[in-house]
């Protein structure tokens, strides 16, 4: 995740009129997320998580997934540590981290992705006080093995990365250390860079952690080691300094000299008019579009070949000379304004396929706060769908519908749903800030930062429940395309209108009907492919459906038999399901009911209902034209709870039914309140007091 740190209060946010103006601040009320409370939380769904993590042996890959020893499948619902936040932490102090990993597994976190390691301390692990960047901090480092281990015996796995953020020294023996940042692009193609790298996992995977007594290449709790996280090389690409960019174009010329007669060198320096002899330039980014065939395709197979060739040697180093057991990913898919196509053709030949992406990131251009369910065709479900291959374990190491995004509750629920009809290996949300201060007043202080959101907070643990049980099936027809090396190569001077899939004529209701996946990079074309274009579009599981009535007020549900959902514009599609039905006065929201004891809701005597709608800060103000904050507010946080009466319909004879209002520590907030029984079912108010998530208890 690269990002300036502070966007917050400089986030634009474009809303489309009339859409903001039916919220109503008068129905904030405050609720705050407590991990530090002691005692047992009435919700815990670490049952899900199988404890210590690897107790069995390395995750290896079976049939195109990720599985345990035994062959049986395992996914993996994440988090990651961060610490952009003020008074946040990135490695917590050791009397803190037991409490951050029970915190996790409470709601079936089972899997840590370990990002940014590579800061200077005391954020990350690289020792700050001396004249270069390859040495560990010892206390860092210390506060990173008890991490791990306590994280490791709740049977949380870890996702190690190595190459996120690391600068440069003086003493690193690297040119222009100083101007290059994190050496984006860079770290591909420069022979000291690569060292680098290489010696930066060497130490780190060698490292014993002396809680474990094991070092981390042995390590059968690490599930996933990470080369580089966000990184790539692409046409138009422009060092930072003359000296990388002199070294590129000299790369490049010497890969021609090798690829290339000197008939094709010839015709490329005339079309370059430049004179026999001298180098060849590399395009711009403003010539790339209207190049002649030859210049661009030739510059495209150099980057493709410099990107396959670095995979490929630091993988083989991984596993072949530092002996790395588990699954290795190359680099995440996470440019969605073009195509992908090119840098999978190197990532695909790795263990493990990965995509970012964002509803409506803070850093990306407008239109922002909108709600997604009025576009399912461009949602986070569609975008990530596009790097899915053949085959092979695909995870999403990063997303989130980032803050103050008013329609943030509909992200988890979709995105877990989805996912496990998608039948992809892991979901993993960026991110979870620990914080280092017992009394930390509790507000939202970072886009991305889920630990103090009372709506994605308890979400998690709906979205585990959904996704690791596996309660929406997976797609039962996956669709499959091909594409030529030709096309591989064209996919990129198409325009951004054909994002995020880069197929002309590809239908983008398709991934929301059936799995889809890549079937090969060198093959026949990608043949015409349909969709029915229904609405809604429904899975053909029949489970999720998508409503977009009009184009707008969308509307999703997922109707299982362990998990039931509404999300999305409640008073404008009242839809009822199998055991579910919601009169609420809200516009917009997510309801999700899960049965907590494994059982059919039909049949269950325990279930967690999380309802959300709206967070906020308070005295967080917007300008007139509410399109950007002009005050992000403070503590307490605020939620609008959603209001109304809910019914549990077709449930099987019942002496009585309970609903406990959970407080942010996951304890009951007051006496449980009985339902009514009905024509229609067991009915229940919801929404005071306020809060994000109840306990049903059910007595037969």
């Amino acid at each position: 995740m690269n990002r300036p740190i502070g966007l917050i209060l400089s986030l634009v946010l474009l809303y489309p009129a009339g859409l903001w103006a039916q919220w109503d601040d008068g129905l904030l009320r405050p609720f705050t997320m407590d991990h530090r409370a002691a005692g047992p939380a009435a919700v815990d769904v670490s049952f899900l998580l199988d404890a210590p993590a690897g107790k069995d042996g390395f995750i290896r890959i079976q049939n195109g997934h990720l599985v345990t020893p035994n062959g049986s499948r395992i996914r993996f619902w994440g988090v990651h540590f961060t610490d952009w936040s003020r008074g946040s932490v990135e490695i917590p102090p050791k009397e803190d981290a037991g409490m951050w990993a029970a915190t996790l597994a409470r709601y079936g976190v089972n899997l840590v992705r370990l990002h940014f390691l590579d800061l200077p301390s005391p954020r990350g692990i690289v020792d700050s006080t001396g004249n270069d960047s390859r040495s560990f901090d010892p206390r860092q480092l210390d506060r990173l093995d008890f991490e791990i281990s306590e994280l490791k015996k709740r049977g949380i796995y870890v996702d190690l990365n190595l190459n996120v953020g690391r600068s440069y020294k003086a003493g690193d023996g690297v040119p222009d250390f100083d101007k290059i940042q994190w050496g984006k692009g860079l770290t591909l193609y420069d022979s000291r860079l690569i060292e680098l790298e290489k010696e930066y996992a060497q130490r780190l995977l060698t490292h014993v952690n002396p809680y474990t007594k094991t070092a981390y290449r042995d390590e059968p709790a690490i599930a996933i080691v990470e080369i580089l996280n966000e990184n790539g090389l692409y046409l138009g690409f422009h060092p930072p300094t003359p000296y990388y960019d002199d070294e590129l174009t000299s790369l490049y010329n010497a890969w021609l000299e090798r690829n290339r007669s000197s008939a094709q060198l010839s015709g490329l320096r005339h079309l370059a008019s430049v004179p026999e002899g001298a180098p060849i330039p590399r395009l711009t980014s403003q010539e790339a579009a209207a190049a002649p065939d030859q210049r661009y395709e030739a510059e495209m197979a150099f980057y493709m070949d410099t990107e396959s060739k670095f995979y490929a040697d630091m993988s083989g180093y991984l596993k072949n000379t530092l002996g790395v057991k588990v699954p290795i990913t190359g680099t995440a898919d996470h440019s969605h304004s073009s195509s992908p196509y090119p840098m999978l053709a190197s990532l695909s030949k790795l263990d493990i396929l990965d995509g970012h992406v964002y509803w409506e990131h803070p850093g990306s251009p407008p239109p922002l706060n909108t709600p997604m369910v009025d576009d399912p065709l461009h949602s986070t479900v569609v975008q990530l769908s596009r790097t899915a291959f053949a085959g092979k374990p695909y995870t999403v190491s990063e997303t989130n519908h980032p803050f103050p995004n008013e329609w943030a509750s509909e992200g988890i629920p979709i995105l877990a749903a989805y996912g496990s009809f998608q039948d992809w290996d892991a979901i993993v949300v960026y991110t979870f800030e620990p914080k280092l201060a017992a009394d930390w007043k509790p507000y939202l202080g970072d886009p991305f930062d889920i630990s103090l959101d009372p709506v994605r907070m308890t979400q998690m643990a709906a979205g585990a429940l959904m996704f690791l049980r596996g309660d929406v099936r997976p797609a039962q027809q996956t669709v499959n395309r091909t594409y030529s090396n030709q096309q591989v190569i064209e996919s990129r001077r198409l325009p951004r209108t054909e994002q995020p899939y880069f197929t002309p004529g590809f239908p983008l209701a398709l991934p929301l009907e059936h799995a889809v996946r890549i079937q090969s990079l060198d093959g026949e074309p990608t043949v015409a492919l349909a969709a029915t274009g229904t609405n809604p579009i429904v899975s053909d599981t029949k489970e999720l459906s998508w409503y977009t009535p009009a184009g707008k007020s969308g509307l999703v549900t997922v109707e299982t038999e362990r998990t039931q959902a509404l999300v999305g514009f409640l008073k404008a599609n009242r839809k009822v399901l199998k055991n579910l039905a919601a009169d609420v006065t809200n516009h917009f929201g997510a309801i999700v009911l899960s049965s907590l004891d494994g059982k059919p809701l039909a049949r269950s005597d325990r279930m967690l209902l999380t309802a959300g709608s709206r967070v906020a800060n308070t005295g967080m103000e917007w300008n007139q034209e509410h399109t950007k904050l002009q005050n992000q507010g403070g503590s307490p946080s605020l939620i609008e709870p959603i209001a109304g009466i809910l019914t549990l319909r077709n449930i099987e004879p019942a002496n009585t039914v309970s609903v406990a209002a959970l407080g942010g520590s996951g304890k009951p907030q007051g006496e449980a309140v009985p339902a009514k029984r009905t024509a229609d079912g067991w009915a229940f108010p919801i929404g005071d007091p306020p809060t994000t998530w109840y306990l049903v208890s059910i007595r037969r």
